[in-house]
């Protein structure tokens, strides 16, 4: 452990020791699985905020739209409806995994696995993430454009 003048030696001992712990692969995956269900949880509250908006807000009906702005609304919302339902299976796949994975007893295994599926953990969030933004910014500009087309 080296030296800082800006930290006590038992403050820097403290620090190793949590950082020890943090490096537990045990710990790393309950860290990653907690992260999985705030993300679900907020795919889900957003998907249905975002449906609210468009259903209240948007305009009733959008084949009163012109063709080419009724299309540019349909396709937007299908890529931003699509989007959130991919990000949110995959954020269920991060916190669940797949059915039937058996998981060997032997320590040397069970560590394997807890740091394969952290890893796994953070990819599926990842993709869930950026996916969600996908999805966020396609249903917001269909909105957009509902708002501000002209009615037929």
């Amino acid at each position: 452990m080296a030296f800082s003048p800006e930290f006590t030696v038992e403050q820097l001992r403290d620090a190793e020791r949590r950082a020890d712990e943090l490096s537990d692969p045990h710990r790393q995956l309950a860290r990653a699985l907690q992260q999985a269900e705030g993300y679900r949880t907020y795919l889900s509250s957003l998907t249905g905020l975002l449906t609210a908006v468009f259903v209240l807000k948007g305009q009733e009906n959008v084949t009163k739209m012109a063709g080419g702005t009724r299309w540019t609304v349909v396709a937007l919302l299908i890529l931003g409806f699509l989007s959130l339902i991919t990000a949110s299976w995959l954020s269920v796949l991060a916190v669940h995994g797949r059915p039937g994975i058996e998981i060997l007893a032997e320590p040397g295994t069970l560590l394997r696995y807890e740091r394969r599926r952290t890893r796994e953990i953070w990819r599926l969030v990842e993709a869930a993430r950026w996916l969600a933004l996908s999805g966020v910014l396609s249903i917001a500009a269909a909105v957009i454009v509902t708002w501000t087309a002209p009615g037929a």
